[in-house]
């Protein structure tokens, strides 16, 4: 069983992984035209400011009291108005693809300090750069599927043809229905790649 101390580790971890996610979300609206986020006061690192009480405690605690092989959550999506942007078909889809990429760039960033130091570590430090790998992997692997309101459907809005009102009327108004199918059936599959991926990336796995 996870010890306390590094339960609580992992949570701050996940918790500021999301709130990363979010500003980064903010500040290409706002270098894009759009100042929303900042008008709001979105545009901070202060956790509070973005806290969800299902997203940020119920789900995460949810997972812990499961037993599940990862963390997720999520936090309040930051604000911010699509009419505002420069470029009204691609402005969307660069604000959306901000959030996956942060996360990219952070377990990469975590994985690259993992090969490095992870030898003069104590193996609780070693175990935490492994975890902040795989959280940041899965919330960008999630936010990715292209259905919503996650952010990988703003770049299938972007390249569906004009003609595809249909479809996109479908995506929106059963985009519960999907995002439960991807939550139970299609991601669990792929966290064992991803932990693989993080195993590859981190040269270790968790003692």
């Amino acid at each position: 069983m996870t010890a306390p101390i590094e339960l609580a580790a992992q949570l701050i971890i996940l918790l500021y992984s999301v709130v990363l996610h979010e500003v980064s979300h903010g500040y290409v609206a706002r270098a894009l035209g759009d100042p929303t986020a900042e008008r709001v006061g979105r545009l901070t690192l202060n956790p509070i400011k973005h806290l969800d009480l299902f997203g940020s405690f119920v789900l995460p605690l949810f997972l812990v009291a499961v037993g599940s092989p990862f963390l997720f959550g999520y936090a309040k999506p930051v604000p911010y108005n699509p009419q505002n942007l420069r470029n009204r078909r691609w402005g969307p889809v660069q604000v959306a693809l901000a959030g996956p990429l942060t996360n990219i760039m952070l377990a990469l960033l975590f994985s690259v300090l993992a090969q490095f130091m992870a030898p003069l570590l104590p193996p609780l430090a070693q175990n935490l750069l492994w975890y902040a790998v795989i959280i940041n992997l899965v919330l960008a692997a999630f936010n990715l599927f292209p259905v919503p309101p996650l952010d990988g459907h703003w770049l299938l809005m972007a390249v569906l043809p004009t003609g595809s009102v249909g479809l996109k009327l479908a995506l929106y108004r059963y985009q519960w229905l999907f995002l439960i199918l991807i939550l139970f059936f299609v991601f669990p599959r792929i966290i064992y790649p991803i932990q693989y991926l993080t195993y590859l990336l981190t040269g270790y796995i968790p003692g």
